[in-house]
């Protein structure tokens, strides 16, 4: 956003130099009488753009967040609460975004639409949160749910990302080490056996033609490798192949249930805290949608949004969608029909909590086993065939 620099008179008539950032100069003037100021001169400021100060992570605005319901609870006043925590955040890149949304609000924005300039930090759950915050006269409380909603949508989320740390080091050591092997050891032997001249078994010239390719093309395998990621990324960036490559993923077996529990929890605790927040259910349903992760689940969800738009109900999309369990589908209809789907949506998130961890524990007890397995068949299969022709020699010996 541009900066401009500005000369202004206040009401008591001093002079005041200072900056201030505005989409354009027609925006910076209206800001500035806003403030009541007499303006002398506003010129654009001729500044090198200033570098990124880093990244706000989902930590930072929890801590904000609860700091700011606690100022709020207190009495203290917006603009003097989201001063003292641009002071105080250790993160700079937070601190800048909030003395920001101190100045919006200063000049005469709301809270909401301040945050809204800033969607790298604030979400439009959040924003769309604080919202029906401020226009029910419930901030303060409305921060708090937010703040206990984002601890528990990041801890979902860290159970899942965790659950893929340990198989894809074990496939990453696994790789290093046939590299190595078929890159520096297996030539060795190669040699060895050259040099005698002798008939090498079958395995044994399989593990040593492959030694052999890497040698000769490991530009090739490089090219290939990354020629592989890019049109996966680049298939995965249509809406067609996202959609594939999402549904794909929900049938792979353990990983599936994994992701599409996760995805069940994280859909209706977003949405029963949106709803009891008193944000509107189509407004509710789009932002669940957005910030589902997958894009089956998300064409379910706009599915509901359609229905709920057109006065029926949103378990009969969830339904068709195949994706939702049934006892999720008529705990949800069970909620529409007395009205509490609210309460209803937070006991399924705190049931489906436990079933995620349950799930991530089967997954990683399912997938020690096999990383063991596979690392003794490859690994241990490339050196039993090396040295068959050693128990060959010492047999002919015999």
């Amino acid at each position: 956003m541009p900066t401009f620099t500005y000369t202004a008179r206040t009401t008591n008539g001093d002079l005041k130099s200072a900056t201030i950032d505005a989409p354009s100069r027609d925006d910076a003037v209206a800001q500035l009488r806003r403030q009541r100021l007499t303006i002398i001169k506003v010129d654009e400021s001729k500044a090198t753009p200033t570098k990124s100060l880093g990244k706000v992570s989902m930590r930072d605005i929890v801590i904000f967040t609860r700091q700011f319901s606690t100022m709020i609870n207190a009495g203290l006043p917006l603009v003097q609460a989201l001063d003292i925590l641009a002071k105080q955040s250790e993160n700079k890149a937070l601190s800048a975004v909030v003395r920001q949304v101190v100045f919006d609000v200063e000049s005469g924005n709301t809270v909401a639409d301040a945050m809204r300039k800033h969607p790298k930090a604030f979400s439009d759950l959040y924003t769309n949160m604080v919202a029906a915050g401020e226009a029910g006269g419930i901030l303060d409380t409305i921060l708090n749910r937010l703040a206990i909603f984002m601890e528990k949508n990041d801890a979902l989320v860290r159970k899942v990302k965790g659950a893929m740390i340990y198989p894809t080091v074990i496939m990453c050591v696994a790789g290093l080490c046939v590299v190595i092997l078929l890159w520096k050891v297996i030539p060795v032997f190669a040699n060895m056996f050259g040099s005698v001249g002798m008939e090498l078994p079958l395995p044994t010239q399989v593990v040593i033609g492959l030694s052999n390719f890497l040698n000769a093309y490991w530009w090739m395998l490089l090219l290939g490798a990354a020629g592989t990621a890019f049109s996966i990324k680049k298939y995965y960036g249509t809406s067609a192949g996202q959609l594939v490559i999402d549904r794909l993923l929900l049938k792979v077996p353990v990983l599936g249930d994994v992701l599409r529990k996760s995805a069940v929890s994280r859909f209706t605790r977003t949405l029963g805290t949106l709803i009891s927040s008193g944000v509107s259910i189509l407004d509710g349903l789009e932002i669940t949608a957005r910030t589902s992760g997958n894009r089956v689940v998300q064409d379910a969800i706009m599915g509901s949004r359609s229905s709920i738009a057109g006065g029926e109900t949103i378990a009969g999309p969830l339904q068709k969608s195949e994706v939702f369990p049934p006892m999720v589908i008529s705990m949800i209809a069970v909620g529409e029909q007395t009205g509490g789907l609210d309460e209803m949506l937070s006991k399924i998130a705190d049931f489906y909590d436990d079933e995620v961890d349950a799930a991530v524990s089967a997954l990683l007890s399912l997938l020690e086993p096999i990383m063991i397995v596979f690392l003794g068949v490859v690994v241990g299969g490339m050196i039993v065939a090396m040295y068959l022709p050693i128990f060959d020699m010492v047999n002919a010996v015999k």
